[in-house]
């Protein structure tokens, strides 16, 4: 058995590929029982970007500009594709992914230029497409408070995809943008068991509280998905209906799913963390994950890397369009309105001084 670090996903914490130093563990003699490893705690660390709304051409994402008030995450995810990140900040994607975060405190004067420059033009943007922008951090920075603030002033659509219930505290800006077309959520849901979430996401809500999030936020007029990902052949694929029809009933009009992606050093964190978490079922998972990726543990085609390939991904393509059509989540996919964008007075004034 891995001795883990309390509350972390990651069992190790492996040099990035671009450190010239290598990390390794090494036994020096202790004893689980002789003392108990310390407590891992979070470091939280500034970051001063020169812009805030990043681009992207990918051709399966499904937006091109996105904001990410952290990079880290103390969710902990194992699977988590923003791991391999961690590596351009000279850390490991490994344990320090989830317990050094860097937060940027001038997130929403940056994105007040942005949006203010004459030459910018409105088009949606998402929060959170790399790491959970509700992470625990969160409730000491309110960084994604803070850009949630500039948006709604500014008029300016977004969406946003987390796995915590602290969306709710927002409830204040979500829900009347919501209505007016202005903004939509996604709430990720990987799976109903406790005990398996707990392994996998340490640190994230509990299924119930994403199912309460879901609820709160379609209550509260928000147009509101579930995603089921990723799906891990072998370890969560079963539980695809049940999480679609509990989001359903919980007010989820929506739902999209991704196969588990393992690039670069997801491959070895994962792996690792299969055999000391579900060593009974670690060789038949990563043979299934196999089948989904043309034999390799990942195949980066742009064109099936979310999906996968084979009869195993076929079959789960099926299966997720009949619970679609069977929970009603199949509704038109809310459009945001951007025609509604507008520069704040009192910013034009300021643009004026320059």
């Amino acid at each position: 058995m891995v001795e883990t670090a309390k509350g972390r996903g990651a069992r190790s914490n492996a040099s990035g590929r671009y450190e010239q130093d290598r990390r390794e563990a090494f036994d020096d003699g202790w004893e689980a029982e002789d003392a108990e490893a310390p407590t891992l705690r979070t470091q939280l660390m500034a970051e001063h970007p020169k812009t805030i709304i990043a681009k992207n051409t990918s051709p399966d994402i499904g937006f091109d500009r996105s904001i990410n008030p952290y990079k880290g995450c103390e969710h902990g995810c194992i699977y988590c594709y923003a791991r391999p990140s961690h590596a351009w900040m000279g850390l490991s994607p490994g344990l320090d992914f989830e317990s050094r975060i860097f937060f940027k405190p001038e997130g929403a004067r940056l994105l007040e230029q942005e949006l203010s420059r004459p030459r910018y033009r409105c088009k949606r943007i998402h929060i959170g497409g790399n790491t959970d922008p509700y992470q625990p951090v969160e409730r000491e920075t309110g960084s994604t408070r803070a850009i949630l603030e500039v948006l709604q002033r500014f008029n300016h659509p977004f969406s946003i995809i987390t796995k915590s219930v602290l969306i709710a505290r927002d409830l204040d800006i979500l829900a009347p943008m919501g209505r007016d077309g202005l903004a939509s959520a996604y709430v990720s849901i990987t799976t109903l068991d406790r005990a398996l979430a707990r392994a996998m996401e340490p640190r994230a809500s509990t299924p119930a509280k994403r199912l309460e999030a879901i609820s709160r936020l379609a209550e509260a007029g928000v147009p509101v998905g579930v995603g089921f990902a990723p799906v891990i052949p072998g370890l969560n694929d079963h539980e695809l209906e049940a999480v679609l029809e509990a989001a359903a009933k919980a007010g989820a009009t929506s739902a999209m799913y991704v196969t588990l992606r393992l690039p670069l050093e997801i491959k070895d964190l994962f792996r690792e963390w299969l055999a000391d978490a579900r060593p009974d079922r670690a060789a038949r998972v990563m043979s299934l994950v196999r089948q989904t990726r043309g034999g390799r543990d990942y195949d980066p085609d742009w064109n099936t890397r979310m999906k996968g390939t084979g009869p195993l991904s076929e079959l789960l393509a099926v299966r997720f369009k009949a619970a679609v059509k069977r929970y009603r989540l199949d509704q038109p996919r809310h459009q945001l309105d951007e025609t509604k964008f507008r520069v704040p007075p009192e910013m034009k004034r300021q643009l004026e001084l320059f």
